[in-house]
């Protein structure tokens, strides 16, 4: 008689946008890991709901998928009808929306550092779970705890100011951008930057030493070799970091980068349904599935990209890859790196705010396309999320009405290279003990 197996299941995660659940399997003696799964338990229809309404409702509808990325849904989606439609947005209201996407990204990845990260590094890994939450760092640390939320609060602020509204924002319509930044609000944001700029520092000092602290569990656990599916620009022959803009990039585990146009994703991308979730799993299609499994956001993003768009980013990016790998570029497999790419595009998220923000023309009131007409075409419009890729493809008819919709999420991307990577360091710690072989640093507070 076959011995029963030990099972493990965690539902809801939790720290998780969304709903997700851990399931683990062990062997009878906890020493052999036969499965691990990472299953989304609902699925919510979005791109049922869209056919039949009009296409330029859709930035209204889609944004309510997630509440931390409301603004790359919206526009994604935008992006999507203006490309079914061919129409181009006029340059200020381009750089509006660059705006609009940075401010997103330094407010959502500040709240995941502090929120949903920080709590297990600063109480240790170990520590009572009770106290492993944001609520006790601020209770602990209220200089922490006071700093996160002022950062926080200038980006979903400047958010609003673009949006109309941080959740749920209604700025972007086909052709452009609904009203203009002024300049009363401009250079409120401006007077902040300085106040802002030391306490991302202080941020980038506090990631660093996290970082360094767990270096053992940084350089050996869950160092898992996939592919990586990023966003970035080509500029003088060079790939440039862009969340807003740009081509999909595909990195190889040995770091050999592919680059498609973003209507062409269905020659880089296949989907495949899962009996276990509700989202299916994306992989690189050239090379099939399961050796075609990726992850995306900040790690991939970095791995994607020949250098970042801005001086203080760039540096901490080649930091970075010198610390792991003795070099300024290259490929990194490292998990728990994503927390420190993370910071990475905390930084140039937030020199690409003051970069529009002190451009003269984020004032413009030109940023509306007039010339806006339906016609029956196929549009694929593609951003980075603060989670990850995000693609739209919408085809739309000639009265204007959405007939089909197709989006990939963050989740799509990264469920397979979830299970992969949790998988790995399960085998690491229940097969190979790990746990005994590396050094935990003392809790930053007992």
């Amino acid at each position: 008689m076959t011995p029963p197996d030990k099972v493990y299941e965690v539902e809801p995660v939790t720290r998780l946008e969304g709903h997700g659940g851990l399931r683990l399997v062990l062997s009878e003696d906890g020493k052999t890991v036969k499965d691990v799964q990472f299953n989304i338990t609902t699925t919510r229809f979005f791109e049922k709901l869209c056919e039949g309404r009009y296409a330029e409702h859709v930035p209204r509808i889609t944004n309510r998928i997630c509440g931390i990325c409301p603004v790359p849904h919206h526009l994604a989606a935008t992006k999507s009808v203006e490309a079914a439609w061919n129409v181009e947005i006029p340059p200020a209201a381009y750089k509006l929306r660059q705006l609009f996407m940075n401010a997103k990204q330094y407010s959502s990845h500040l709240l995941h550092f502090f929120a949903l990260a920080a709590p297990d590094f600063v109480y240790g890994p170990f520590a009572d779970p009770g106290k492993r939450n944001v609520v006790q760092i601020i209770k602990d640390l209220p200089d922490v705890g006071a700093m996160a939320l002022k950062m926080m609060d200038f980006g979903q602020n400047l958010c609003t100011a673009i949006g109309g509204k941080s959740v749920g924002p209604i700025a972007g319509i086909v052709g452009g951008m609904r009203n203009p930044l002024t300049s009363e609000l401009r250079d409120g944001f401006i007077a902040q930057i300085p106040a802002q700029l030391e306490m991302v520092k202080a941020t980038v000092d506090l990631a660093k030493k996290i970082v360094f602290d767990y270096w053992d569990v940084v350089s050996q656990l869950a160092v898992t070799p996939t592919y990586y599916c990023g966003v970035a620009k080509e500029v003088n022959g060079k790939l440039v970091h862009d969340i807003y803009d740009g081509d999909i990039v595909f990195v190889s585990p040995e770091g050999e980068k592919t680059i498609y146009k973003p209507e062409d994703y269905m020659k880089a991308i296949g989907e495949r349904v899962s009996k276990h979730s509700y989202a299916t799993h994306t992989y690189y299609r050239p090379v099939g599935y399961p050796e075609g499994i990726y992850r995306t956001n900040s790690l991939a993003m970095l791995n994607a990209c020949d250098e970042m768009a801005t001086p203080l980013a760039e540096a901490a990016r080649k930091e970075m890859f010198q610390k792991i790998l003795g070099k300024d570029s290259g490929v990194l497999h490292h998990t728990f790196a994503y927390h420190w790419a993370r910071i990475i595009e905390t930084v140039g998220a937030f020199e690409s705010i003051i970069k529009y923000l002190k451009d003269p023309e984020i004032l413009s009131t030109d940023i509306k396309t007039l010339d806006v007409k339906p016609i029956a075409g196929r549009g694929v419009a593609m951003v980075d999320a603060p989670r990850g890729n995000l693609i739209y493809d919408m085809t739309t008819d000639a009265e204007g009405i959405c007939r089909k919709l197709n989006i990939l999420v963050a989740t799509n991307h990264n469920i397979a290279g979830i299970e992969k990577s949790v998988k790995h360091a399960a085998k690491q710690i229940f097969e190979e003990g790990i746990l005994d072989k590396i050094k935990l640093p003392d809790p930053m507070v007992k």
